[in-house]
């Protein structure tokens, strides 16, 4: 009786602890998991080749224990070579995937490709293509562009998507991909859409040797230049919504949507608050690519989107090559190779109304009254490691409790994104036509989706049509560099790219979880 009760209470314990590992992941995850998706988590536990290692993973969340070890952000160049593992090169590279007979890939030769490109770059081949290099970016736009304090700490700077793509092959559904020309470019990207299945950029590199392009230390921004006169302001932490609402549907437009007046505007009207006219900012843009403090070599992306009624998004898109996730009791998770951040700013007939900053999976919007300024430019705080965007410095725990899991920003390096970027103008409703369709463009039919700035007419397209992901696909079980503890990968699959960041949103906010805030609330969370 006495080894039956004891058996009895063990026995209990252990259905507990079953339905809190099963349970809690479930209600801290913000996002909503669909029977594909667990299908997919079925296949991936069961390619452990340990039957205890699955078992313990279904029933306690616990999925690769043994592979648990320590993942610095950097390493020495002693412990590089060590490799901080006891595998042989050898084993190491029969774990790292597992392919099959490489696929082939029916591409231009090099000359065809070149003759292409060439004929692109021709202004005078057709109308169409003279009169889309004038276009260019309106001033209010770069006047009011995002400066980004990067973390102070960091070890994966900025990266160069043109840089990034070199060191990339092609998998498709798990296969090595053969490329006819032998190198992926941001002209040939988007022809990987003719393959059936997943498609994932993996990197040539094992990512835990931490090579140098994976930090992409030349990319550091150039010390910010501050005069200390200190004319910057703190962001309202205080105020709520503007007195008498809204005058405008701002926040709600798309091509679909037209703005609506919610009450004629009244200037100096005592109902409303007065805006004072936008000065001139701090930091005027000194040319495409100048050699001024704020720089960085990595270019970043701006995409402008007309919405009509006088809306206008600019989104500014922000890549790396590595996203180091944060630790929880010494345990990395997170971790993924191409990292996607972007903010965007809703203009009203070229005055800023709100900003949007993405966070992980999610993310926040704030009036533009709200966020903190450096001159009349918005500044943001990219946490170390996962670089997700945020509105003040400090300690910002997301999904688990008691700030286990946490970003950290803070007053770091100073990046200013106008001062190099590769300029856009997009156009969602010209979606099913693209650059590709090069006979439909030569025959004065519909223009792409995607044209350059005036500014930088021959900048690349064709990455951005790319329907695959920027990084390694999520590691199986059985690769000795992942794990997941109540539901937390240490790997997860690289982002897709900006085409697919809901560019064509009516409303300012990413995900319906999220609302536009009219102070700031550093304890708040978008989900």
């Amino acid at each position: 009786m006495y080894w039956l009760r004891r058996g009895t209470i063990v026995l209990a314990l252990l259905l507990v602890a079953s339905f809190i590992a099963w349970f809690v992941p479930r209600v801290l995850d913000p996002t909503s998991h669909g029977p594909a998706r667990r299908a997919r988590d079925s296949l991936w536990v069961s390619s452990s080749p340990y039957w205890i290692d699955r078992q313990l993973c279904r029933w306690l969340s616990l999925c690769g224990l043994h592979h648990l070890r320590r993942d610095p952000a950097s390493l020495s160049l002693n412990s590089a070579s060590a490799h901080d593992f006891d595998v042989d090169d050898q084993g190491w590279s029969e774990l790292r995937r597992r392919y099959g007979e490489p696929l082939s890939w029916e591409d231009r030769t090099s000359e065809e490709s070149d003759a292409a490109s060439a004929k692109r770059h021709d202004k005078k081949r057709n109308i169409f293509q003279r009169r889309r290099i004038l276009k260019d970016i309106p001033d209010y736009v770069l006047k009011h562009a995002p400066l980004v304090h990067l973390y102070s700490g960091e070890q994966f700077w900025p990266s160069d998507i043109r840089e990034h793509v070199k060191h990339m092959e092609v998998i498709v559904n798990d296969e090595s991909v053969n490329i006819t020309d032998g190198k992926l470019t941001l002209d040939n990207l988007d022809r990987l859409n003719d393959f059936e299945g997943v498609v994932t950029l993996h990197s040539l590199d094992d990512v835990e040797t931490r090579p140098t392009w994976l930090h992409s230390h030349d990319n550091l921004p150039s010390p910010f230049d501050d005069d200390g006169d200190n004319d910057g302001r703190s962001g309202d932490y205080s105020s709520g919504a503007p007195a008498g609402g809204e005058r405008t549907t701002w926040y709600d437009v798309d091509k679909d949507i037209p703005l609506h007046r919610i009450s004629d505007p009244r200037p100096r009207s005592s109902q409303g608050q007065v805006r004072s006219q936008p000065g001139e900012p701090r930091i005027q843009r000194r040319g495409h690519k100048p050699d001024a403090s704020g720089y960085s070599r990595a270019p970043a992306i701006l995409i402008i989107v007309d919405k009509g009624s006088g809306i206008i998004d600019a989104f500014w898109f922000f890549f790396y090559s590595y996203n180091l996730g944060q630790t929880v009791l010494g345990i990395r998770f997170g971790n993924h190779v191409g990292d996607w951040e972007h903010s965007m700013v809703r203009f009203q007939d070229g005055v800023p109304k709100g900003i949007y900053f993405s966070e992980h999976e999610g993310g926040q919007a704030y009036a533009w009254d709200a966020v903190e300024k450096r001159g009349i430019r918005p500044v943001i705080y990219s946490a170390v490691g996962s670089h997700a965007m945020y509105a003040t410095p400090g300690d910002h725990p997301y999904v688990l409790p008691f700030k286990m899991l946490k970003d950290v920003s803070d007053k770091g390096p100073l990046w200013d994104p106008a001062l190099n970027n590769y300029a856009y103008h997009y156009n969602y409703k010209m979606e099913n036509h693209t650059e590709m369709d090069e006979e439909a463009v030569d025959s004065h039919q519909k223009p792409p989706s995607l044209v350059p700035a005036s500014t930088n007419p021959h900048a690349p397209t064709a990455w951005f049509h790319f329907d695959g992901y920027w990084g390694d696909r999520l590691y199986t079980l059985a690769d000795i560099r992942q794990w997941r503890l109540f539901g937390q990968y240490h790997y997860v699959t690289g982002p897709s790219g900006p085409k697919y960041k809901q560019l064509d949103r009516s409303k300012v906010c990413q995900g319906v979880q999220c609302r536009i805030l009219y102070k700031l609330d550093p304890k708040g969370t978008w989900y």
